[in-house]
C-alpha cells in the first residue's frame, strides 16, 4: 500500500470517527500483561454498529488491522502493531427472562465475567463457570473460553458475525466448529468479525448459583497467581496439564528480565515489573524446548502473539529467584 493511499484511507476513518482515531499509542496500557509496543493507529469503538462500520471501512481500504478487547490472551510485540488496532468497547447487554429458555445477549466487547454476574442476579444459571474468566465475550467466542467443566461451546446459542463477502450474518454455534480452545475463526479458515453473541440460560436457585460462583472464585484464587499475565500460556496437551509439565521440567520461577514463569502455577507467565514481549517469548521458547526434550510433548500456545516477533530468539534466563 502506498503512503498516499494509506493516508487517504485514514482520512476516511477520521471523517467517520473524528478525534477518537489516535496515532502512535502504546498498547501496554491495553493488555493484561502490561506489555506491548505502539500501534500505528488506535480506534476505540463503543457499539456493535460502530465496530461493523469501522471494520467495513478497513476492509474496503484494504488496511491491516487487529481487534483488541480486554487485552488478555494476547502477547503484543515490543515493536507494536503496524496498521490499525480496533479497541472493542462495544459492551451493551440484554437479558430476556421471558423467553423459553431465557437468553443473554451481549456485544462482543462486553466483559464475560460481568455478564455472568448480571445473569446470576436474575436467578438464571448457565454462565456460572464464566464468573472468573477474564476478557470479553468476543474473545471468549473466538477462542472457546472455558473453565470449571464448561465452555462457550456448551453455552453459546448463536453469534452475529460480520463477513467480508456476506455482510452481517447469524451463525449457530455449530458453524463455529468448536474444538478445545479453538474455533473456525481462530484457526483462520474463515475471515470474519464477531459483533455479538447470544447464550442459552436456565432458571435456577439464587443461593445455589451464588454458591457455585463463589466456589469457582475461591478455586481460581487458590490455583492461579496474581499479577500481570496473559492468562494460561499453553493449551493442556491431551491427558495432561501444561503447568505440570513445565514444573516437572524444573522451570518454575525461571526469569528472563522481569518476566517469570510463575512459582505458583507454571502455566502462567508473570510481568514482575518491566518485562518485555521479547522476555516473555524467550520463556515461551524455553518451556517448549525443555518440555519437548524431557517428555516428548509439544506445548501449543493458548495465547496469540500479535505483531512482529523474531522466531530465532535465544532462550536465556537468569535462574530461579
Amino acid at each position: 500500500m502506498t503512503q498516499n493511499r494509506s493516508e487517504s484511507s485514514l482520512e476516511t476513518l477520521r471523517a467517520a470517527f473524528g478525534t477518537r482515531l489516535q496515532e502512535n499509542v502504546l498498547l501496554a496500557h491495553y493488555t493484561t500483561a502490561r506489555v506491548g509496543g505502539p500501534a500505528d493507529v488506535l480506534l476505540p469503538v463503543h457499539t456493535a454498529e460502530e465496530l461493523a462500520r469501522a471494520i467495513t471501512l478497513i476492509w474496503e481500504a484494504n488496511l491491516s488491522y487487529v481487534i483488541l478487547g480486554g487485552g488478555s490472551n494476547v502477547l503484543v510485540s515490543d515493536a507494536g502493531v503496524r496498521g490499525i488496532v480496533v479497541l472493542n468497547r462495544a459492551r451493551n447487554t440484554r437479558i430476556d427472562v421471558r423467553h423459553t429458555p431465557p437468553l443473554a445477549w451481549a456485544e462482543s466487547g462486553a466483559n464475560l465475567s460481568a455478564l455472568s454476574h448480571q445473569v446470576a442476579l436474575r436467578n438464571l444459571g448457565g454462565l456460572e463457570w464464566a464468573a472468573t474468566v477474564p476478557g470479553t465475550v468476543g474473545g471468549a467466542v473466538y477462542g472457546n473460553a472455558g473453565a470449571f467443566g464448561s465452555d462457550i461451546a456448551a453455552t453459546l446459542l448463536l453469534a452475529e458475525i460480520l463477513h467480508p463477502e456476506s455482510g452481517r450474518m447469524t451463525w449457530p454455534v455449530e458453524r463455529l466448529e468448536y474444538q478445545y480452545r479453538s474455533s473456525v475463526l481462530k484457526q483462520g479458515t474463515s475471515k470474519a468479525v464477531i459483533l455479538s453473541a447470544q447464550f442459552k440460560l436456565h432458571p435456577g436457585d439464587q443461593n445455589t448459583i451464588k454458591e457455585s460462583m463463589e466456589a469457582n472464585s475461591t478455586r481460581r484464587k487458590r490455583s492461579q497467581p496474581p499479577g500481570a499475565s496473559m492468562g494460561s500460556m499453553f493449551k493442556n496437551p491431551p491427558g495432561d496439564f501444561a503447568g505440570r509439565l513445565i514444573e516437572a521440567a524444573g522451570l518454575k520461577g525461571i526469569r528472563v528480565g522481569h518476566a517469570e514463569i510463575s512459582s505458583f502455577h507454571a502455566n502462567f507467565f508473570i510481568n514482575q515489573g518491566n518485562a518485555t514481549a521479547k522476555n516473555i517469548m524467550e520463556l515461551i521458547h524455553l518451556a517448549q524446548e525443555q518440555v519437548a526434550d524431557k517428555f516428548g510433548v509439544r506445548l501449543d500456545l493458548e495465547i496469540e502473539p500479535v505483531g512482529e516477533f523474531n522466531n530465532g530468539l535465544a532462550a536465556m534466563y537468569t535462574g530461579k529467584k
